[in-house]
C-alpha cells in the first residue's frame, strides 16, 4: 500500500497545509492501492513562492550547470526505471511489458533528447547589429494527464529546466505514483532549492490556483479540450502564456496496395495499445472502399487476437482503462455507435469474456461514416472506427473533416505517395509508415491545442525572445 503524504516544495518534502487525502484505486482490481495528500491553494502559494525565489539564480545559471543536473537526474532515472514501471502498472493499469518498456523508455528518451539539445542550443544569436537573446520565461505551472504519465511530465519538466525556468508540477490525481517517484529522482540532481516543486491534488483546485496565480508566468497543460479552455480563461487576467496539448481524433489512411490488409491489422493493433488512451491514437482508420470487406476482416482478426487481462501478467497486450468513470464513458460511446447503425466488427459492450472485475474494455472495431458521433468525438478508449474512401482526394477530405488536428498517419508501399498524402493532412504530427523521432515537434492544429513539445521545439515554450539593438559596433 503506497502512502504519499508530502509535497516537494523548496527543496524539501513538506506536509500539506491541510490534512486531506484521497484513495487511489487500482483499475485492474478495483481495490485501494494507496493514498495521496490533496493540496490546497495554500500549498500552491508556498510552491510558487519557492519557485519565484529560485528563479534569479537558476535562470542565470550556466549551460554546464544545467547539464550536470540533468545528467545526474538521467542516471538516477535509469537506476530507478523498474520502480517507475511498477508504479505505472498500479496507477493506470498498463500491462507490464508496456509499463516497464515504452512508458518508462519515453521519459528517459525525452530526458536524453533535452540533454542533446541543450549541449548546442543557441540562447544568443547575432542578427546584423542586433543580438537576439532567448531567456527563461519565469515560473511555470505544469499540469499533466494520467494516460502517459512519465512522457507528459518529461516533455514539460526537463525542457523547462534546461531553459532556466523554475516550476510547480501538478501531476494527475488518477495516476500520481510515478510522478511522486520522479520527484524523488529529480531531487538527487543537485538543483537549487525551489527550482522544481510538486503539489499533488485535484485539477479543479491546484490547476485553477496555478492558472490564476499572478506569480506564475506560464501554464503548460496536456488534457481535455474543455479543461484547456477553462485554463485559458483563468489565465487571461494575468496575461500569462498558455500552451495547450489537447485532444485528437486522428485519421490513419491506409493506401490501396498489396500491403493494405497487413497495414490495417497493424494500425488496429497499434490503436488499441495503452487501452486506446492516447491523444494521438489513429482512431479513424480510412481504407479503400473497393476493399472494405478485406479491411474489415483484417481488423477483426487483429482485434480478436489482442490479449486482455491482468497487467501484472506477462504476455498481456491490453490492460484496463484508468477508472470506472472512463469505463462508463467508453461503454456509452460503444452504445451510441450501435444505436447509430454502425457495423460492429469486433468487441462491443461489457468486459471481455472471463473477466468480471476491473475496468477492462473489449477491443472494439466499428465500420461507419465520418458524421457519426463515434467518428467525431474523442472516446479515449480501445474503440476504432473504419471509414471507407473512394480515392485519395476523398481520403484527405475525410481525414481533414474534424475539429481536431493533433496527429495523422499514412501507410503504403509507395513512399512518394505516402509522403504526398502526409503533406496534405491538417495536423501537427504525421507518422509515415511508422516513423518516430524524439526531436520532432509534437502538437496540434485547430482544437487540438497550440504550441509544440519535444526536442528543440519544446524549448521555445519556456523562452522569451529579447532583441538587443545596436549590440554590435557599427
Amino acid at each position: 500500500m503506497r502512502d504519499y503524504g508530502k509535497f516537494y516544495i523548496g527543496g524539501a518534502w513538506v506536509a500539506p497545509a491541510e490534512a486531506n487525502f484521497a484513495e487511489i484505486i487500482n483499475p485492474a482490481t478495483e481495490a485501494v492501492s494507496g493514498r495521496i495528500a490533496m493540496g490546497s491553494v495554500a500549498d500552491v502559494n508556498a510552491a510558487v513562492a519557492a519557485a519565484r525565489g529560485a528563479f534569479a539564480e537558476w535562470s542565470e545559471s550556466s549551460r554546464e550547470t544545467r547539464l550536470i543536473a540533468l545528467k545526474a537526474i538521467l542516471a538516477e532515472y535509469i537506476r530507478r526505471s523498474p520502480e517507475l514501471g511498477e508504479a505505472i502498472i498500479e496507477e493506470m493499469g498498463a500491462p507490464r511489458g508496456l509499463a516497464c518498456g515504452f512508458h518508462t523508455y519515453l521519459g528517459q528518451g525525452h530526458l536524453q533528447t533535452v540533454i542533446e539539445v541543450l549541449e548546442t542550443f543557441a540562447f544568443e544569436e547575432p542578427l546584423g547589429a542586433t543580438l537576439i537573446r532567448k531567456e527563461a520565461i519565469g515560473v511555470c505551472g505544469l499540469i499533466t494527464p494520467w494516460n502517459w504519465p512519465l512522457n507528459q511530465v518529461a516533455v514539460k519538466v526537463f525542457p523547462a529546466l534546461a531553459a532556466g525556468c523554475t516550476m510547480v508540477l501538478k501531476p494527475p490525481q488518477l495516476a500520481p505514483y510515478s510522478a511522486q517517484l520522479l520527484a524523488e529522482i529529480i531531487a538527487v540532481g543537485g538543483l537549487p532549492d525551489g527550482v522544481f516543486n510538486m503539489v499533488q491534488g485535484a485539477g479543479s483546485v491546484i490547476g485553477t490556483a496555478l492558472s490564476r496565480h499572478p506569480g506564475v508566468d506560464m501554464i503548460s497543460f496536456t488534457g481535455s479540450e474543455g479543461v484547456g479552455v477553462q485554463i485559458s480563461i483563468d489565465a487571461a487576467p494575468t496575461v500569462k502564456r498558455v500552451c495547450l496539448e489537447l485532444g485528437g481524433k486522428s485519421a490513419f489512411i491506409v493506401l490501396d496496395d498489396g500491403d493494405m490488409a497487413k497495414n490495417v491489422a497493424d494500425a488496429t493493433s497499434t490503436m488499441m495499445g495503452n487501452s486506446g488512451q492516447t491523444c494521438s491514437a489513429g482512431s479513424r482508420l480510412l481504407v479503400p472502399a473497393s476493399r472494405l470487406g478485406e479491411a474489415l476482416a483484417a481488423a477483426r482478426a487483429a482485434a480478436d487476437a489482442i490479449t486482455v487481462g491482468d497487467p501484472q501478467s506477462g504476455g498481456i497486450a491490453m490492460g484496463p482503462v484508468v477508472s470506472k468513470g472512463q469505463y462508463n464513458i467508453i461503454q456509452d460511446y460503444i452504445q451510441q455507435g450501435i444505436t447509430a447503425g454502425a457495423t460492429l466488427v469486433a468487441g462491443g459492450l461489457g468486459r471481455p469474456d472471463c473477466i468480471d472485475k476491473g475496468w477492462f474494455v473489449r477491443p472494439t472495431v466499428f465500420a461507419g461514416t465520418n458524421d457519426m458521433t463515434i467518428a467525431r468525438e474523442e472516446i479515449f478508449g480501445p474503440v476504432l472506427v473504419i471509414i471507407p474512401y473512394a480515392d485519395i482526394d476523398d481520403a484527405v477530405k475525410i481525414a481533414n473533416d474534424s475539429q481536431f488536428g493533433l496527429a495523422g498517419y499514412v501507410s503504403g508501399a509507395d513512399l512518394d505517395a505516402v509522403r504526398a498524402v502526409g503533406k496534405r493532412l491538417r495536423a501537427g504530427w504525421i507518422g509515415l509508415n511508422g516513423g518516430f523521432d524524439f526531436h520532432a515537434a509534437f502538437g496540434g492544429y485547430k482544437r487540438s491545442g497550440n504550441g509544440r513539445e519535444w526536442g528543440a521545439h519544446g524549448f521555445a515554450e519556456y523562452l522569451e525572445v529579447k532583441s538587443l539593438l545596436g549590440y554590435a559596433p557599427g
